[in-house]
Parts: structure tokens; sequence; C-alpha cells
């Protein structure tokens, strides 16, 4: 017998077929949001790695070649982030090309149908999912200490703390795939996928930011940091919460298919 979980308790499905329909129904349009949120999280990093890429091959092609910097101080700070990015264009280029596999092989390795009908490309996409987010976590953790950022301490302080956690998690993830523990191998890899999507939420943060700029007097060096913050924090409330949410009742993993 099938049971649901309602309010913190376990009811057989046939009794309850009503509750059994609701549940369903909410968690499929949770599901719907959620996969939204990802798909257009997915987009937009892609479109910041491309940006960045062709920005970034005729420095490796031809050098470094610093320009002048803007008149209007607020964009001589972005442009000074992309003269960061410029100044050490390997390292650089070694965190965000991994970034494509990562936030392409991530959302299908969490499609049952596509799992079970082929498990083998599955587990081989899944190391390599593996190996291009250790890149990306070992890399923006070197990045945090050789590169200056333009959100000052507060700002390496959150990839810091967060290249930490990633590395960490995907560790999670490895060791409890090796030990066949599937249900904890599932919930770190919710983790880990949501930390390293955040920074293309963070992208739309300071863009807030920035247009708020002449209310709250926030210059990029004060709000970078805080952005940073609040996409990560942000992320890992939701994977969290996702977590939690799924893992009460069997209608949850029925539906976990985006």
């Amino acid at each position: 017998m099938s049971w649901v979980a309602i309010r913190w308790r376990l009811v057989p499905v046939k009794e309850c077929p009503a509750a059994r329909r609701s549940t369903y129904m909410r968690l499929r349009a949770l599901n719907r949001l959620l996969w939204t949120a990802v798909t257009f999280l997915g987009v937009l990093a892609v479109a910041v790695i491309f940006r960045r890429a062709s920005a970034l091959l005729p420095v490796l092609a031809h050098g470094y070649h610093p320009s002048p910097p803007p008149a209007n101080p607020a964009l001589a700070q972005f442009a000074g982030l992309d003269d960061i990015f410029a100044s050490h264009v390997v390292l650089t280029m070694i965190h965000i090309v991994p970034g494509l596999l990562f936030v392409t092989l991530g959302p299908l390795q969490f499609n049952a149908t596509l799992r079970a009908s082929h498990l083998r490309w599955h587990r081989v996409s899944g190391r390599v999912y593996l190996v291009a987010a250790y890149i990306i976590g070992i890399s923006a953790l070197i990045m945090s200490f050789a590169m200056p950022a333009i959100g000052g301490l507060n700002q390496a302080a959150a990839t810091t703390f967060f290249s930490v956690f990633f590395l960490f998690a995907l560790s999670k993830v490895l060791w409890h795939v090796v030990h066949r523990e599937i249900a904890w191998h599932r919930e770190w890899m919710i983790r880990t996928f949501s930390i390293g999507l955040a920074v293309a939420t963070i992208r739309p943060i300071v863009g807030i930011f920035l247009a708020t700029s002449r209310i709250s007097g926030l210059t990029p060096r004060e709000f970078f940091g805080i952005a940073f913050w609040i996409g990560f924090v942000l992320h890992l409330i939701v994977a969290e919460a996702w977590i939690r949410h799924t893992a009460t009742s069997p209608i949850a993993q029925a539906v976990e298919n985006p």
C-alpha cells in the first residue's frame, strides 16, 4: 500500500484519494516552477559564459592590453571587473569552460526517465559532471585568493566559503554513489547543482543593486559582496527546501522529473 504524508502523519493513500491527488497536483506545479527557473538560469549562465569567453579569446591570442577606464565611476568599476578577468585569462578560462558542461549535464542527472532508460549514459555523464564541477570549485577557490574582488573582502569571503562548501558537497556526492547510498547521493547532487547555478542568479541581483544605486547610494564595491551572499544563500535555502519537501512522500518522488 502507498502512503502519503499529511500534516506530519502517514495516511494510507486508498483512504484519502482526494488528498493524494491534491498532493500530486501541488508537487507537479512546484516541479514545473522549479524547472522553469532552472532552465532560465541555465540559459543565462550559458550566455554569461559565452560572453566572457568571447571577450577573453582575443586576449589569449594577442595578450592583455588594458583599456582606458570610463568616465562614469560605477561603469569604471565594472570595466575593472573585465580587466581583472583579462589579466588572469588562463585561470578564468579554466574556470568558465567546464561551466558549460556543468549547466548542461547537471539537469539531466535528475531525470529519472533518462536515468532508467540510459543508465550507462547517466553514469558516464555523471563522471564528466563531477570532473567539470571539481575544476570549477578548485579554480573558484584559487580565484578567491589570486584575483582582486570588485566587492572587496566581503565578496572574497562569500566565494571562499561557498567554494569550500561546493567541493565538500561534491566529495559527498562521490562518496555516497560509490557506496550505493543513492538517496544521500541525490541530496548532495541537489546541493552541488544549486550552489553552482547560484552564479547565474547573482547577475540579476547585481542588476537590481545597480538599478537602485541612486536611491541606496551603494557602489559596486559595496553591493557586490552582498549580492554574492544573497545569491548563494538563496540557492542553498531552495535546495534544502526541495530536499525536505520531496523526502516526505513517495508521491513527491514520483513527480520529480523535469
